[in-house]
């Protein structure tokens, strides 16, 4: 089955499909998975060192000959304030405890993205993606130079146009449906929570490349509905996290199967950056401190230790149990089915929405 758009041509798969990459779910596995059933399959390769990145893009290529996404956090220097990593440890000491891990600083707060370019540069993947910030235009002319195409997510068209203007092949639409961390750069976080319907249709009206819709898009209903808004693919994270493949906790993928319609918020309790997750008793606990915790990736560093522990314990009351709003739609089902699923779905939305010309 096929569902063409001038981005899946482009891209040489054939259903508007891509497995969003997400830290702590993505694996090759599942990268491999999607792709072989005709997706786009993405490595999150933002956590890994240069080496790591280097030696799981290889894995990654030796196993699929079809095209898959790398993506990375663009990011700088970490700004460490002394005075809020003292506090922040002292808050989050209590926890630490409790599951017996060790109060000690991170030997790094975060990974080297300069680094980490250079390896995608030469890796060279079918498609690299980005989140968090933009890139320059002589960055994107390096990959444009090893043939790699460049997905830039915006949360604003403001955003959007600035990727456009910095030579973007495509741009990923950010929704505030969408599970895990905001990708905002231009504006205050909070001036940025642009619903799925409006931020679709403003940018794929806008812009002159295509249009990825990202955020609480679950099924065959979802994808028929971003297409129709003028997007060229749907983007799903939350939807891959409960199939076998994922590798999150086992207390995560139940805390996404069993979630409710309003169990999801913004919380920046686990990294210092808004991320969007299935409120627990951490989340609640750490609210009241939210304004005053360091900005990622220094919070995000100080936690790690922390969610490691609860992983291994099935903690999931402390778990960073990051998901979008359309969670309960989740299904358990290996990621190839899954693909599978939603390709049939998705045409058959498509196929009622024609005869209603009749």
């Amino acid at each position: 089955m096929s569902i063409k758009t001038s981005l899946t041509q482009r891209l040489g798969i054939d259903l508007p499909l891509i497995q969003g990459p997400m830290n702590g779910v993505s694996t090759i596995d599942l990268a491999v998975a999607v792709c072989e059933a005709e997706g786009l399959g993405s490595l999150a390769a933002a956590i890994l060192s240069p080496a790591a990145m280097r030696e799981q893009i290889a894995q990654l290529r030796s196993r699929t000959t079809r095209p898959f996404a790398v993506n990375l956090f663009v990011l700088g220097a970490p700004q460490v304030d002394e005075a809020q990593v003292l506090r922040a440890r002292e808050w989050l000491a209590p926890f630490w405890r409790e599951l017996g891990v060790a109060e000690e600083l991170p030997s790094q707060w975060g990974q080297d993205f300069p680094a980490q370019f250079e390896v995608l540069v030469e890796a060279a993947p079918p498609v690299a993606s980005f989140t968090f910030g933009i890139l320059s235009a002589e960055q994107i002319e390096r990959l444009h130079a090893r043939g790699t195409f460049v997905i830039g997510t915006a949360t604003t068209l403001a955003e959007g146009r600035a990727w456009v203007e910095v030579g973007a092949d495509a741009v990923c639409a950010q929704a505030t449906e969408a599970g895990g961390h905001r990708g905002t750069f231009l504006v205050p976080f909070d001036d940025a929570l642009i619903g799925g319907f409006a931020l679709y249709r403003q940018m794929a009206a806008a812009l002159a490349v295509p249009v990825i819709a990202a955020g609480g898009i679950m099924d065959g209903q979802g994808i028929a509905a971003a297409l129709t808004l003028g997007a060229q693919a749907a983007q799903l994270g939350t939807a891959f996290i409960a199939c076998p493949e994922s590798s999150a906790p086992p207390a995560w993928k139940h805390a996404v199967m069993h979630a409710s319609a309003d169990s999801t918020r913004l919380t920046r309790a686990y990294s210092g950056r808004p991320a969007r997750g299935i409120v627990n008793p951490f989340m609640q606990a750490m609210q009241a401190h939210e304004a005053e915790l360091p900005p990622y990736p220094v919070q995000n560093a100080l936690t790690s230790p922390l969610r490691r522990a609860a992983a291994k314990a099935e903690r999931a009351d402390l778990l960073a149990l990051f998901a979008g709003q359309n969670a309960p739609l989740a299904r358990a089902l290996p990621a190839a089915e899954l693909v599978g699923v939603l390709g049939r779905e998705t045409a058959a939305v498509l196929r009622a929405g024609a005869a209603l010309l009749g």
